[in-house]
């Protein structure tokens, strides 16, 4: 008996240790949210409204089509304006400008007497109003071109209409001898191996050192001054060429630096202009002396050449040097130079021995 007693008691101690895990396994676990029916929700929300009605499709097609020609005008507007100002732009100038539209901009202030009568004032003020609009805009159009056209002429004109100091009062005589750098007085050449070369024209030095006695040397080139600076440096060490201008001292014409000889401050009928290609890069032909643009050949006598018709109008100071270059225009200045100067000799000769003749 007493065994049967000790094996019910284990066996109970066993189903109330299964038990206790049990209980304690079930109060761990969180608690579940109830699950709600679809029913229930439905019931929740608020019913449709009863007397709404559907969109009106012809209403919306209305406004769009509102819109659609609002949006149109403008851009048709907008667009002729633009193009009337650009054909403006293109067929007048602003001072022209400014005269045809003076009424238009006058008829925006447009008011009558104190002693008009109340209709006729009530006109004038929808008349004005009227017209403030378009004076408005072509006062716009006027103020912006007048505005473009100052920016753009800074950059085309020369940054000074006196490019060159006032000549010393003891100077007032002396002629201004203008020379082009490049292919005139030095030829800059690349080649992959060795990069870019500036070489100097055969005898450069000595057209310099000699024409300085007797001229005021003027370099006048359409290259940036970060270029032309050093080169200068290089080829004047003794500092012949009293001035250097660069490309900033040049008039931009159609895609085309040209050199105005009008803005050096000096006399017209005292300059010559020399050249590579002289009558196209400069607006003053009258002035200019074109001569074979170098490009590196070794046995050039150019500006050799060119030193004794140079040293002549120095030494006798013509009126104006510009009818002497139009006698000379389609020829070879030195060879033309020599052969006029052979004649005179030969004329000279025949009247000394002219004379020697009758006083015998």
């Amino acid at each position: 008996m007493s065994a049967i007693a000790r094996s019910k008691s284990r066996i109970f101690s066993i189903i109330s240790r299964s038990n206790r895990r049990f209980s304690s396994n079930v109060t761990t676990e969180p608690p579940k949210e109830p699950i709600i029916s679809s029913s229930s929700l439905l019931k929740d929300q608020p019913p449709p409204p009863q007397n709404q009605s559907p969109p009106n499709p012809e209403a919306s097609g209305t406004e769009k089509n509102r819109w659609s020609f609002l949006k149109y005008s403008v851009i048709a507007a907008v667009t002729g304006g633009v193009a009337t100002a650009g054909y403006a732009s293109y067929a007048y100038t602003l001072d022209e400008i400014e005269d045809k539209t003076k009424t238009l901009r006058e008829s925006a202030k447009y008011t009558v007497g104190d002693d008009a009568s109340a209709t006729d004032k009530f006109q004038a003020l929808l008349y004005s109003s009227a017209m403030t609009v378009p004076a408005k805009l072509v006062e716009f159009y006027i103020d912006l071109r007048r505005l473009t056209e100052e920016q753009v002429r800074g950059f085309s004109e020369p940054t000074s209409d006196q490019l060159l100091p006032d000549l010393h009062p003891l100077e007032q005589h002396v002629f201004t001898l203008v020379l082009d750098l490049s292919e005139t007085l030095i030829y800059s050449d690349w080649k992959r191996d060795r990069g870019w070369r500036t070489f100097k024209r055969p005898g450069v030095d000595a057209f310099l050192e000699h024409l300085a006695q007797y001229f005021e040397i003027v370099v006048y080139s359409d290259q940036l001054n970060m270029y032309v600076d050093p080169v200068i440096e290089r080829l004047d060490p003794k500092h012949c060429i009293r001035y250097r201008l660069s490309r900033g001292a040049t008039r931009y014409v159609d895609g085309k630096h040209y050199r105005d000889l009008s803005k050096l401050n000096r006399d017209p009928s005292r300059i010559i202009y020399v050249s590579g290609h002289a009558l196209e890069s400069s607006l003053q032909p009258e002035n200019c002396i074109e001569i074979k643009p170098w490009k590196g050949e070794a046995e050039d006598t150019v500006l050799l050449d060119l030193i004794p018709f140079l040293e002549y109008v120095a030494k006798h100071r013509p009126a104006d040097i510009r009818t002497v270059l139009a006698s000379y225009q389609g020829r070879d200045i030195p060879k033309e130079f020599i052969e006029r100067s052979k004649d005179y000799q030969r004329r000279m000769q025949e009247q000394k021995q002219h004379g020697r003749f009758w006083r015998r």
